[in-house]
């Protein structure tokens, strides 16, 4: 049988997919350990490592696992002794001892280029609101921003924060947490936390509308300034950006600064003493203040600090990184809201294996059952063996376009492809049995099925939509759309896939074993 354009198609787009999914070469083939967080004050970081990075070999061994990692840490002495680690894309030597990699977390390297969700790879989900008032949609992405940088402030990583909106039109907000536990959400989210900006033992301003009146963040208020070289090897790019005090504040700071004597550095002159920050009383920035601000009761100030790293890019990236934390540290008290949390959950890594092996077991099950229906229905084995193959070739294109958009694939993700599987065998069977009907040509009763296809499909895509949030911005949104939103946008990927590609497909087999 001579294939046509859309098989072709569904073949390329296959094979697109699997490569996407397992990489080329394979990741499942790959050797060494993930390195998931490093800390940035470690003497390990300073010489290269870094997050997302492979170790392969350290001292000539050969890193398999996580076992073989803590192993080869485990030779090392509690003294400074050379350490050759390879990684997947430098060399690192250096005087280390075991104690140097106790801020190094490792993972084993995932088989595939897949991201799970929280309910899959373990966690916390906490939803959060206020006992005394409701809140909008505005003031849930101004808390998340306040929150993010809360939660940063204390070390947490592979957060996701996203918006929850109650049948009763309120809002709240969600975070899930990888590796951490509720009692540290509880602790960490439920106050409210203060933010107060100090020269020396004196408070000049503190977070909040009272105090601060603009933060820019765009254009020449918010920009990367100059990058240079640091001896020690490396590059340090300079940021800046602006902030406006109110009158009392600018005031206040005026008074405490008219005080203090300059210095003067071949980098500039400066106050004697720099102007701190802190947040819940842990100082987190610390910077200095130009000399022209010495008893100046100025309300638009000029904040500066720098971003480090191995090369031009990645000290850019992290300068435009510090610029946006001290950004959100300087708005962190301005949503005086009180929190509670409404619900919070622990999901194990171990549950999320357990719900993806079940999961699949009901799928092979449910794969098996339809089946033999479909056998005994058509008794035609070659045409049941296709229907099947198509509906499997559907999840490794939905896989492949979820690794494609580094999609967070969660149960109720994995529940809108099961749903896009049923969807797609129904209307395979849909083409076959138009496909049957005598006294019209093969043509006109594939375009017949097709057309029912698509009208079937519109009218799921529509009832999809508002779970997405796509359509916030003109308030269409649905009751707790943020915790269906992966099975709404992975099911429309799914119904999409179908449409475009897998039921032209098997339209077109089924057309031509019709001619022959």
């Amino acid at each position: 049988m001579k294939l046509g354009f859309r098989v072709w198609l569904w073949i390329c787009i296959i094979l697109f997919s699997v490569i996407i999914i397992f990489g080329l070469p394979p990741k499942f083939m790959e050797d060494g350990v993930l390195v998931t967080s490093i800390s940035s004050d470690g003497s390990l970081y300073e010489d290269g490592l870094r997050q997302d990075m492979k170790i392969i070999e350290i001292n000539g061994l050969v890193i398999d696992g996580v076992e073989e990692y803590n192993s080869a840490i485990a030779l090392l002495d509690i003294v400074d002794s050379r350490v050759d680690i390879q990684t997947d894309s430098v060399e690192i030597i250096g005087l280390y001892n075991s104690n140097d990699f106790v801020e190094v977390v490792v993972e084993e390297i995932p088989s595939t280029r897949l991201q799970t969700g929280l309910d899959l790879r373990g966690g916390v989900r906490v939803l959060i609101g206020s006992p005394n008032e409701s809140l909008s949609a505005e003031q849930i992405d101004d808390l998340i921003s306040v929150s993010e940088e809360r939660l940063n402030v204390y070390g947490l990583s592979d957060v996701n924060f996203f918006q929850v909106r109650q049948t009763s039109g309120d809002y709240l907000m969600g975070i899930e947490i990888a590796g951490t536990t509720p009692e540290d959400i509880e602790t960490l989210v439920a106050s409210q936390g203060e933010f107060e900006a100090k020269i020396g033992e004196e408070v000049v301003f503190v977070g909040g509308k009272e105090d601060i009146t603009h933060i820019g963040k765009t254009g020449s208020d918010a920009m990367i300034q100059e990058c240079g070289e640091l001896e020690a090897g490396g590059v340090a790019c300079r940021f800046v950006f602006v902030i406006s005090l109110s009158g009392e504040a600018a005031n206040r700071h005026a008074e405490i600064t008219s005080e203090l004597s300059v210095n003067h550095t071949t980098q500039g002159s400066y106050l004697e003493k720099p102007i701190d920050f802190y947040v819940d009383g842990v100082l987190t920035e610390s910077l200095n203040i130009g000399a022209d601000l010495k008893g100046n009761p100025a309300t638009r100030i000029q904040i500066s600090g720098s971003g480090e790293g191995a090369d031009g890019s990645e000290a850019i990236s992290n300068a435009k990184d510090e610029m946006k934390k001290l950004q959100a540290i300087l708005s962190t008290g301005s949503i005086p809201y009180e929190l509670e949390i409404k619900k919070i959950d622990r999901v194990s890594p171990t549950l999320g294996e357990s719900f993806v092996k079940q999961i699949l077991l009901a799928g092979l099950f449910a794969i098996v059952a339809v089946s033999l229906i479909i056998l005994v229905r058509y008794r035609k084995l070659k045409i049941s063996a296709i229907l099947i193959f198509v509906s499997l070739s559907e999840v490794l294109i939905i896989l492949g376009i979820a690794g494609l958009i580094k999609w967070n694939l969660n149960l109720p993700s994995i529940a809108g492809i099961i749903a896009a599987i049923g969807t797609g065998i129904d209307s395979q069977i849909v083409i076959l049995d138009e496909s049957r009907i005598k006294g019209e040509s093969i043509k006109e009763q594939i375009k017949k099925a097709l057309f029912i296809i698509g009208t079937a499909f519109a009218t799921t895509f529509v009832a999809l939509i508002p779970l997405t949030g796509l359509l916030s911005f003109m308030n269409v949104t649905a009751a707790g759309a943020g915790l269906l939103k992966g099975f709404a946008v992975t099911t429309i990927i799914g119904l999409l896939v179908g449409v475009l590609i897998t039921r032209p497909a098997f339209a077109e087999i089924v057309k031509r074993m019709g001619d022959n």
